[in-house]
């Protein structure tokens, strides 16, 4: 087994999840089965209690683990399927040791170690309970060993190569037990068995317009005093480094310049990977690593649809205006699944796609009073989009401001596509303004409703908040002898797999009523006792989820409800269903290339766009 440890420094949020990513997908695209860990540091056993704005979206697997956003790239990127157990936390290697300790496994020894850290301002000496030895450093190698043997493609093999990301940057203080436990991992694994990427941020003034390496020098050499040498740096900036930076990079942190990669700024994620194979990463990796493959001259064809998948996107010439209704719009990384598989949807058909975030309280009445300009700004900017998205989410807050947008794109045939809590409104807005309850609602709003249309599932615990919901990817059963928009986008399965994240669900009491009015509920659990898919079907696309169909798509492979929305949107959808579910091929989606063409796929254009003129970092 390979190993490759990502490390930060610098800032946080430089982009290692990508960079993570882009290694694993090069690898795999020269044939070696590659899988993924990400380390967060936080006590926290998993993601699950989370507030979006306190670290992004969390992301589910399908066995129901809830972790962070960046197990959601690493599956898009290499599209694999990862377990609870590649997202390691503080909390769940403590529980994992102490669960050992209870159970007698250390044989009477006391479950301690030292570990010191020096500050040379006071001269003193702290003991960190986060970096005790050897107890927590073994359990976390440990981990990684037997984490990294999980096969997590469909061919079912064994990974070759293991790609883990330490989050946070060196230094952290509740990181110092990982660094130590692989100061320790590299010698029980061998050199050429182990690998160190450091990502490093390389600021540009403008006051000074030159960018400056100090950063990074810190950052390198406080990763080599914690026993750490890097053998790749990865300089993020604005703008590309020229080789005078790398040069200087290269002598104050011992690493050769053809080892330091800069990855500027570029228009898409989806580019890091080509970015990064054409400057020689395959090679370095295969040659570091020992991973015995032979490569094939530059420019190869190997890596044909991420090349394929970047020149699409270069070359969109249409839009799509979309709104996303949701209650955390101020952090975006909130809905990082979502945004990606609308981009992942209007890519393939053409469009490039504009997310407008809609704060859903601000479409609600009382805002109107409350501050009268934010509530016309936020009408206005969902009268202007294509079509609407109303996402997921907790609590009563915004609720009825997804409720309004519900009713709009109803009542306008407005394409839209409700996710979890956003099927849930879109039930309780049918039913106060169609079956006439005026006061129907959720119970997670209000307990003591008169008509709960929506109710909290008897299997689901209300004293435990972490882990207690319905998670993972669940069956969904089409009910028989339905025309059906969603199914149809599905390829006219009779069933479908798709991931949940949810407490609450339709009351079975008012599910004939809805339906006589108009709402179908086309999709239903494997038992046919919960709701899962609900469409008008007189109405252009008027669809909503139980389930989080964002969660599996890929750039490669959209999300049928995703495609459908923007079809929609663009009034394509009917001609789509008449060619079978088909895009046309004089469609802007097309392959560039013939598929029988064995030579290099790669434009000039493209060529030179990856190019980069050493001597001063600018592109050619």
């Amino acid at each position: 087994m390979k190993y490759i440890l990502i490390t930060g420094g610098v800032i946080s949020g430089v982009g290692k999840g990508v960079i993570s990513s882009s290694f694993g997908a090069i690898l795999k695209c020269c044939g070696i089965e590659v899988t993924s860990i990400k380390i967060d540091p936080y006590i926290n056993i998993d993601a699950g209690t989370f507030s979006p704005y306190e670290h992004g979206e969390v992301y589910v697997l399908d066995d129901g683990g809830e972790v962070d956003l960046d197990l959601g790239n690493y599956e898009r990127f290499l599209n694999i399927t990862l377990h609870r157990d590649n997202n390691i936390t503080t909390g769940k290697i403590y529980q994992a040791v102490i669960e050992k300790e209870r159970h007698g496994d250390y044989l009477g020894k006391t479950v301690q170690g030292k570990s010191t850290y020096s500050s040379s301002v006071y001269k003193t000496k702290f003991i960190f309970n986060t970096s005790v030895v050897p107890h927590i450093t073994d359990a976390i190698q440990e981990w990684v060993v037997r984490v990294a043997k999980i096969p997590v493609s469909e061919s079912g093999k064994i990974p070759e190569v293991c790609i883990i990301e330490l989050g946070g940057t060196i230094g952290d203080i509740e990181s110092m037990a990982f660094v130590e436990a692989f100061r320790q991992f590299q010698f029980r694994v061998k050199r050429e068995n182990f690998c160190v990427a450091h990502v490093s941020l390389v600021p540009q003034p403008r006051t000074t317009g030159e960018h400056k390496t100090k950063p990074t020098q810190s950052s390198v050499r406080e990763l080599r005093g914690l026993g750490l040498s890097p053998d790749i740096i990865v300089c993020r900036s604005e703008k590309p480094i020229g080789q005078n930076v790398k040069e200087k990079i290269s002598n104050f942190c011992h690493v050769a310049p053809e080892q330091i990669i800069s990855i500027p700024d570029l228009r898409s994620i989806y580019e890091v990977p080509v970015f990064m194979e054409s400057h020689g990463i395959a090679e370095y990796l295969c040659s570091r690593l020992d991973l015995g493959v032979k490569l094939l001259p530059p420019m190869r064809k190997y890596m044909r649809q991420w090349i394929e998948l970047t020149e699409r996107i270069e070359h969109l010439k249409y839009e799509v205006n979309v709104a996303l209704v949701g209650k955390y719009t101020r952090l975006e990384d909130s809905y990082t699944s979502i945004t990606k598989a609308l981009q992942h949807a209007a890519n393939k058909i053409g469009y490039k796609v504009n997310i407008k975030f809609i704060e859903a309280s601000n479409l609600e009445k009382a805002m109107l009073a409350e501050d009268p300009a934010a509530y016309h700004d936020a009408w206005h900017q969902l009268c202007k989009c294509d079509c609407v998205v109303v996402p997921g989410g907790f609590g009563k807050r915004g609720v009825e401001g997804k409720i309004e947008a519900c009713k709009w794109c109803r009542v306008n045939s407005k394409p839209f596509l409700g996710i979890c809590l956003g099927f849930q409104t879109a039930v309780i807005e049918f039913s106060r303004n169609v079956l006439n309850l005026k006061d129907a609602h959720s119970t997670e709003c209000n307990e003591t409703v008169e008509h709960p249309v929506i109710i909290d599932m008897p299997e689901h615990n209300t004293g435990d908040m972490g882990g207690t919901m319905r998670l993972g990817k669940r069956t969904t059963v089409f009910k028989p002898n339905i025309q059906s928009k969603i199914k149809r986008l599905y390829g006219n399965k009779e069933q479908i797999e798709e991931r949940h994240r949810h407490r609450y669900e339709v009351n079975p009491k008012y599910i004939e009523d809805l339906e006589k009015q108009g709402l179908k509920f086309v999709g239903v659990d494997i038992d046919a006792e919960r709701m899962e898919i609900l469409e008008i079907p007189t109405h252009p696309y008027y669809v909503a989820v139980q389930f989080h169909p964002e969660y599996l798509s890929r750039p490669m492979e959209p999300s049928p409800p995703f495609m459908g929305l923007i079809l929609a949107a663009k009034d394509r959808l009917n001609s789509y269903f008449a060619r079978g579910c088909k895009l046309s091929p004089r469609e802007p989606q097309s392959d560039y290339y013939d598929s029988d063409d064995d030579v290099d796929h790669l434009t000039l254009k493209q060529a030179t766009l990856y190019s980069t003129d050493e001597t001063d970092g600018s592109s050619t």
